[in-house]
């Protein structure tokens, strides 16, 4: 049963907006297809080849900056903004990678912290280009928002079943092992330099264009909506460490219970203060309810303790201790 689980999903996926037509449901599907993408691309380089990065923002930035630049500038269509996206990410990677890997541990962590940092302060400043803190606005292309979640799930699709082809090839072997230890895989004749270029460059194609769909999407970005460090880079560690790191459908769970997490404190529990307030009109509810809607962060501290508490491999990657522990196994006797 549990192979059968993903394309189970997909079907439902693909049905989604037949079913619900409701925009707002349409909406929420659409960022956590966005998630999932995000995730997978944070995923390979973090989970998979073991170089914790918290440069997400960055790339998604870029990206969506491309996008929204040729629309903006250029007088093109964002569409082949989101066609280049990918590859403007990775000319991007290739020379901070370079750069970069140089450094192990909370150092490389720190400095892909810096770049999307520095990336922030450049499209703050140079406001010729980028607008600055005005941001850019376009003309979005359908009404509808059926077209877009078709896209992000084609996306969201590629991206998952993409990194799951690449970790059964000889590259995703190569960053496991580097994954495990680096001066090991090195002593073998590993190129971990390259191998570790590869993956970051295979994440930041990733998140570009998720990033310049998001652009495409939204119609409007500024440097403090996908430069945020913590609404992506931090968000996009969630989603893979509740998921399950280094797993290949771990952002897909991340991202379905991080995005709901966030709604439901960002809707007050679901409409239910704002219910409780309509009824009682007591002031101290309404405060509560004020309070409550902003205070997913909270939410996310004490799931993710949770998480590595009792699931250090994440949901996907403790799925048997869950079900064992939902489902006890039967006692055999032992006739001696």
């Amino acid at each position: 049963m549990k192979k059968y689980l993903p394309l189970i999903l997909l079907i439902l996926l693909i049905i989604f907006p037949l079913i619900g037509r409701d925009d707002y449901h349409r909406h929420l599907m659409i960022l956590v297809l966005m998630w999932v993408v995000i995730g997978t691309g944070w995923n390979i380089i973090a989970g998979c080849t073991g170089q914790v990065s918290f440069g997400a923002s960055a790339f998604f930035g870029v990206g969506a900056y491309t996008a929204g630049l040729f629309s903006f500038k250029l007088g093109l269509s964002p569409w082949w903004g989101l066609a280049v996206s990918g590859l403007v990410c990775m000319a991007l990677a290739f020379p901070f990678g370079w750069i970069s890997f140089r450094l192990r541990g909370p150092y490389f962590a720190l400095v892909t912290l810096a770049l999307g940092e520095i990336l922030r302060h450049i499209a703050t400043v140079w406001e010729s280009l980028t607008g600055g803190m005005v941001g850019i606005l376009i003309v979005q292309t359908y009404v509808s928002k059926v077209p877009y979640y078709y896209m992000v799930l084609a996306l969201a699709i590629l991206s998952v079943v993409g990194v799951k082809v690449i970790m059964g090839t000889k590259w995703g072997y190569y960053f496991l092992s580097i994954r495990e230890d680096q001066d090991a895989a090195e002593s073998l004749g590993i190129n971990t330099q390259f191998y570790k270029m590869l993956s970051l460059n295979i994440s930041a194609f990733i998140t570009g264009m998720v990033g310049a769909l998001y652009m495409v999407y939204m119609g409007f970005i500024d440097p403090k909506v996908v430069f945020s460090l913590h609404d992506i880079s931090i968000m996009a560690i969630l989603v893979g460490i509740v998921g399950g790191v280094g797993t290949i459908y771990g952002p897909v769970v991340g991202a379905f219970i991080m995005v709901g997490l966030q709604e439901f404190f960002r809707t007050g529990f679901f409409g239910l203060f704002k219910w409780l307030g309509a009824v009682t009109d007591a002031q101290a509810v309404k405060v509560a309810a004020k309070y409550v809607s902003e205070a997913h962060v909270l939410g996310f501290g004490i799931l993710v303790v949770l998480v590595i508490l009792y699931l250090p491999n994440g949901i996907v990657g403790d799925w048997g201790k869950i079900i064992g522990a939902f489902i006890p196994r039967r006692k055999k006797e032992v006739q001696r």
